[in-house]
């Protein structure tokens, strides 16, 4: 178990850089981004609460650690430090050390934030032990001797996992107290319905005090506050005892919290608009009130400031990390628009509506008014949380999207980042040069694709008032799945996520994902994207075509990391959802379309892929759009049902695809680090860029410099 759980050694650490678009902006708007940035980063540390129970003091511990080794030889490569005297650690060691630290900052806890999985250091306890105590700080030695456990403990094997407390795995959204009482999912659950949407979950955790009294931790700056969502602050939870009640309480993370909203508050002042300053207002009421209503509010004013120069967001926003799928990752966005990408991705939103067209589902099945959105492409300075995205579609807020709309940003220096001579396993020899050219612009048409025309597309058949509907009632829409009329539907207070809990963040993505795959055989889509049939620089279309379903094989098969296989468990929404994909590709029709081919029928080491791109629309195409059309239609239709056990199925492992893991894990690659800068405010008012270095002490440093 310890040795598949040993951190990364020689990850690709890259730099986030958005210097050269930083420098363009006026003095105005780089005096808004600082702040905005800032903002952002107070909240890391409501992130390593929210992973696992000693994320924080693992933190503490290492940048603690750091400033003692490089105090006195601060322009010292601490890796030439720890290698003398008094530390005297091997090359190796030292290594190994700096690589564990690095991960952990880059993944904002012990955790995996792609997979949810627990890293360990794959230097040994005894050792990293010494090092500490050679510094001769009681302090930093009493504070691993308190962590220890906690970094290196891989048993009970549950507790490597991230989770339900009750089935043994880890969470810090369920806090455990001193009674040692543990929370389990169907009180979760119970405490979910008692509130009754009363208190939006997104910025809450759940405390445990007894079997019968309960806390809701509500994050803010200030724990009386004026501004309250609900009326009540005890509510009565039949679902558990007759006794039972949960308590409503404010001020968790409540430093954190006054820090980003005054920050925010500052950012205001250099608001560029009058929506942005309405924007701006907003987050400050939700995060020093605790307002979800208020953050709301926000959404509706972000999604209304269309083509800013300096894109944001902020707050509680991705459930995928929440064993329950309802409450919210901390997370913060800052970014500068690169205008002439954008360009594409406006030409992708003007022809939004007529590639939805191409769906296959009836206009019923859709918005009644498409609302182009804003689709921008970004140079990332600033993304604070656990990982960083490649595309986002957001507000996840439902009636927002449905009635207001959305946005759709990508990554552009996310997207963009890739280190030379990097191995890709499963790929065929004669394939990997072709890989290796287009799986840049394959995946960015990808990217592009699943936030517009996937997150974007689909309406949800409801009832928004009594008696009142968003479709004719009297005669229903014909589901294409079985030519009758859907009978389901949401009933008012009813929403995606909340019909279909914690199968809903996943599901998501596999839907937007088989449009993504369903379209991608589009050539004036792929036009848009500089793919045409004799391009040569950006891509020939049906080459582009062919890699990006080559990548979706590729990554359902890798996908295996990500799940389980004691406790049945996909630790990854995204992995979990290609995989579903990659086995309608294996399984359709005569199963000729891609194939898994080996010799070696002991370690599978000669394990690659072999997908026919001459059947790419007559099988790919085909078993995305069979499998797409249900998972859109029972979504739409409330089905939660025939959803549930359609998405069951698809994602379970056979035993003839569970055998293939072991050679996914040994020959799995070290996910890539980005190390962000940070920007500083000088005594003459100009604001300062700072990057570092792309190593793991340049990772390091950039969490001390910004640590408050």
């Amino acid at each position: 178990m310890a040795s598949q759980l040993y951190a990364d050694s020689k990850a690709p650490v890259s730099s986030l850089s958005a210097k050269m678009h930083f420098e363009k902006l006026t003095e105005k708007e780089k005096l808004y981004a600082h702040y905005f940035s800032k903002a952002a980063h107070y909240g890391t540390r409501i992130v390593l609460r929210q992973v696992s129970p000693a994320s924080e003091q693992v933190f503490d511990l290492i940048l603690k650690f750091y400033r003692a080794v490089t105090t006195s030889s601060p322009d010292t490569p601490i890796a030439d430090i720890l290698t003398a005297a008094p530390f005297s650690l091997s090359e190796d060691d030292s290594s190994y050390m700096l690589e564990y630290f690095s991960q952990f900052l880059s993944n904002l806890g012990n955790y995996k934030s792609f997979g949810d999985v627990k890293f360990i250091p794959r230097i040994s306890s005894t050792t990293f032990a010494a090092a500490i105590a050679a510094i001769g700080d009681e302090s930093l030695t009493t504070a691993f001797h308190v962590v220890e456990a906690a970094i290196y403990d891989t048993e009970p094997s549950a507790s490597v996992l991230l989770g339900y407390p009750e089935n043994g795995h880890v969470t810090g959204y369920y806090p455990l107290r001193s009674s040692g009482d543990i929370i389990t999912k169907s009180e979760i659950e119970a405490i979910h319905d008692a509130i009754g949407g009363i208190y939006l979950p997104e910025n809450t955790r759940v405390v445990k005090e007894s079997t019968s009294n309960f806390v809701l931790l509500v994050a803010s700056g200030v724990q009386q506050p004026a501004v309250v969502d609900g009326e009540k602050l005890v509510f009565a939870v039949p679902g558990i005892s007759e006794s039972a009640t949960v308590t409503v309480k404010f001020g968790d993370h409540g430093r954190e919290m006054g820090l980003i909203a005054d920050a925010l508050a500052k950012a205001g002042e250099y608001a560029a608009n009058p929506t942005q300053k309405a924007m701006l207002d907003a987050y400050v009421t939700s995060f020093k009130q605790g307002s979800m209503q208020a953050h709301k509010a926000s959404q509706r004013q972000w999604v209304k400031d269309i083509g800013p120069t300096v894109e944001t967001n902020i707050g509680f926003i991705e459930t995928y990390r929440d064993p329950a799928g309802i409450r919210g990752e901390w997370e913060g966005l800052i970014a500068m628009v690169n205008k002439e990408r954008t360009k594409t991705f406006g030409a992708l939103v003007n022809g939004a509506q007529k590639y939805i067209g191409m769906l296959p589902w009836s206009k019923e099945f859709e918005k009644d008014v498409f609302t182009p959105p804003d689709f921008t492409s970004l140079e990332v300075m600033t993304f604070a949380g656990s990982g960083i995205p490649a595309g986002i579609n957001i507000p996840n807020y439902d009636d927002i999207r449905q009635t207001i709309g959305f946005k759709n940003v990508s990554l552009g220096n996310v997207l963009s980042a890739k280190s030379p001579n990097e191995k890709v396993p499963f790929v065929k020899e004669s394939e990997l040069e072709l890989y290796e050219k287009l799986r840049g612009p394959a995946f960015e048409v990808q990217v592009g694709i699943h936030e517009l025309l996937g997150h974007g597309s689909g309406k949800l058949l409801s009832e928004t008032g009594p008696s009142v509907f968003n479709f004719d009632k009297s005669a229903p829409p014909v589901s294409p799945i079985d030519g009758k009329p859907v009978t389901t539907y949401y009933k008012p207070g009813q929403t995606w996520g909340s019909v279909f809990g914690t199968t809903a963040g996943s599901y998501e993505e596999c839907r937007a994902e088989c449009v993504a795959m369903y379209l991608a055989t589009e050539k004036s889509l792929l036009e848009i994207f500089g793919h045409t049939e004799t391009s040569t620089e950006a891509g020939v279309a049906d080459d582009v075509t062919y890699i990006a379903y080559l990548l979706m094989a590729r990554a359902g098969l890798v996908a295996l990391e990500y799940w389980d296989p004691e406790s049945k468990k996909w630790g990854q929404p995204h992995m979990q959802a290609r995989f579903s994909i990659f086995k309608q590709f294996l399984e359709y029709g005569d199963r000729s379309f891609v194939k898994l081919t080996y010799a070696d029928t002991e370690t599978f080491d000669d394990l690659e892929i072999e997908l026919d791109r001459s059947k790419i629309l007559s099988h790919g195409r085909a078993a995305v759009g069979e499998y797409l059309q249900k998972l859109h239609i029972y979504k739409s239709s409330g089905d939660v049902d025939r959803g549930k056990q359609l998405y069951a199925e698809t994602t379970t492992v056979p035993a003839e695809l569970a055998k293939f893991r072991d050679v996914v894990l040994r020959k799995k690659m070290p996910r890539r680090q980005f190390v962000q800068c940070n920007t500083v405010l000088l005594d003459g008012g100009e604001i300062e860029y700072r990057e570092y270095d792309e190593t793991p002490e340049g990772m390091i440093k950039s969490f001390v410099d910004r640590d408050v």
